[in-house]
């Protein structure tokens, strides 16, 4: 027995996105593990977990509810790395490897999104 979701390319990209979060986080100053190492993670786990929610429901209305809460949660890790950057907690390589990888990721649950509407 399979999960829906596990097929689905869109999640397989936000689970590696997840993973490269948690690398890239655990490099934070130790301070910060309540706060934005905590938060960016949570975000990230955020897209990953609603894509999986979301491809189990009944409808594919209800999926694409659960889709842009996703694409919501993507966004506020955009932000954190936007605060990680400006804390210097990263560098700007790093910056845009995970910011162009969350564009890809965005792009691909809309392309998900607008098939299943």
């Amino acid at each position: 027995m399979y999960f829906r979701f596990e097929n689905l390319e869109t999640w397989k990209l936000a689970r590696k996105f997840t993973s490269e979060i948690y690398i890239l986080s655990s490099k934070f100053p130790k301070e910060e593990q309540f706060g934005l190492t905590s938060q960016i993670r949570r975000a990230a786990v955020s897209v990953t977990l609603n894509i999986a929610e979301g491809a189990d429901r009944k409808s594919d209305k209800e999926f694409v509810r659960f889709l842009r809460i996703s694409i919501t949660s993507l966004e506020e890790v955009v932000t954190a790395l936007y605060i990680t950057i400006d804390q210097n907690f990263i560098n700007q390589e790093e910056f845009d490897y995970l910011y162009k990888s969350a564009n890809i990721l965005a792009s691909k649950i809309n392309s998900l999104i607008k098939k299943l509407l």
